[in-house]
């Protein structure tokens, strides 16, 4: 019977990380049954067995970052059920962790290096020639390009395969030491505290897989796509007003509620119908221009930064905004989401407002070409016909892939947006 392999379950996904294991060694599993939960790049998702058998063999322990197509488990007739030896299984045995790091007697990591191959004891056994380094294709592709040699690093995948994750552990370790050897031979007696901190100073915090792969989209954003800003200060006092009579007739039905997030996410969509050159992406020498309005509205979870997609938001009322956007924000804090609710947005809401922040900037979330920070309205003195009144005024920073967007065009967005919101009756005409 076939391993079970780590599936691709997302368009975006490389690797995953076995969550929990549903089934012990020895269980009986039937075809379609949820053995595992995966953690991918957007979501918990369940694994389900591809063939009837016996678990005989679990070789990616919980926590474990495994990549695509990697085996994480054996399924057979149970004639050899047993428990996993160490050389077996992925992460498995004490010495051996997530990142394919060695666990010394003090507690920290250090690399796992093999010896030469091609050594006198290669020679003695009889090889007489360089044994062949079992590697992925995607650890063979980094090591290439962060230039270490995979023959110096010993694998933690099945049967000694060398993953990606053995690949950076050992780039990160002789990262470490070179930047030692460097500020020692600079002053042999001053070592550098940001290259070595004091023992006991700082407490190492794996990343989840959403946190890992967000920081690498991000940091591709901000290198690929040219950032530009424009910020708008917009009066709310009657968007507020407005969603107390809302609320009011939905409370008296008996309905759920509406919140100010939910009328921008429908303000935004209203102004994006109208606006269609910043509903966009950018694709070398072409721009995609979005027919559909799927806006991705950004969900900070114990995970990582999520964004739940909901689709075609101009046609939707507010109420059926409210209601997806709870339903989904409250998903994606469970991660419960499915990856397909997390993908196909064409532009991305983050409103830190709740958090008392009054504004900021914030990075594209590609391939979009713009995303609205939203911040907290905040009571402010105007003029209104010769009168100083107090007006609840909302910022919104605009941030845009200049490739693809240009200011006038930035700029007649955020027009739009303001006169919508500031007379919200056209949200919902």
């Amino acid at each position: 019977m076939p391993d079970i392999i780590m599936p691709r379950l997302s368009d975006t996904m490389e690797d995953g990380v076995v969550s929990a294991w549903l089934k012990k060694v020895g269980d009986q599993i039937t075809r379609g049954e949820i053995v595992a939960e995966i953690e991918t790049d957007k979501a918990l998702m369940e694994l389900e067995a591809y063939d009837d058998g016996v678990l005989e063999k679990i070789l990616a322990e919980p926590g474990v970052r495994v990549p695509i197509g990697e085996p994480i488990a054996i399924v057979g007739d149970g004639s050899t059920s047993g428990v996993v030896s160490a050389d077996s299984a992925i992460g498995g045995g004490t010495s051996i962790g997530a990142s394919g790091a060695a666990l010394s007697e003090t507690g920290s990591t250090a690399p796992v290096v093999a010896p030469q191959r091609g050594s006198s004891s290669d020679n003695a056994s009889g090889l007489g020639r360089t044994a062949v380094v079992k590697s992925s294709p995607l650890a063979r592709k980094i090591a290439r390009e962060l230039q270490i040699d995979i023959a110096a690093v010993v694998g933690t995948g099945p049967g000694g395969r060398i993953t990606r994750n053995d690949v950076e552990a050992a780039h990160r370790v002789s990262a470490a030491e070179a930047a030692v050897i460097t500020a020692s031979s600079a002053d042999a007696n001053v070592v550098s505290p940001q290259h070595v901190p004091a023992s006991g100073g700082f407490e190492e915090v794996a990343l989840t897989n959403i946190q890992r792969v967000s920081a690498i989209r991000l940091t591709e954003s901000k290198q690929q796509a040219p950032h530009f800003y424009v910020t708008s200060a917009i009066d709310v006092t009657e968007l507020f007003a407005f969603r107390a009579r809302i609320n009011a007739t939905l409370d008296a039905a008996g309905d759920s509620k509406v919140s100010v997030n939910d009328l921008l996410v429908k303000a935004v969509a209203v102004a994006l119908r109208k606006n269609s050159s910043i509903n966009v992406s950018f694709a070398g020498d072409k721009l995609l221009r979005h027919k559909g309005i799927h806006l991705g509205v950004a969900v900070a979870t114990p995970a990582g930064l999520l964004v739940p997609v909901i689709r075609d938001a101009d046609r939707k009322s507010v109420s059926e905004i409210a209601t997806e956007s709870r339903d989904k924000a409250t998903r994606a804090r469970d991660r419960k989401l499915r990856a397909e609710e997390m993908s196909g947005g064409t532009f991305t809401i983050s409103n830190l407002g709740m958090f008392g922040i009054e504004q900021f900037t914030a990075v594209i979330n590609s391939p979009e070409s713009a995303i609205l920070a939203v911040g907290a309205a905040a009571d402010e003195l105007r003029l209104d016909g010769g009168e100083v009144v107090a007006r609840k005024i909302l910022r919104v920073t605009l941030s845009a892939d200049h490739r693809a967007i240009d200011g006038a065009v930035a700029a007649q967005f955020l027009a739009s947006l303001k006169e919508l919101i500031e007379n919200p009756l056209r949200i919902v005409t």
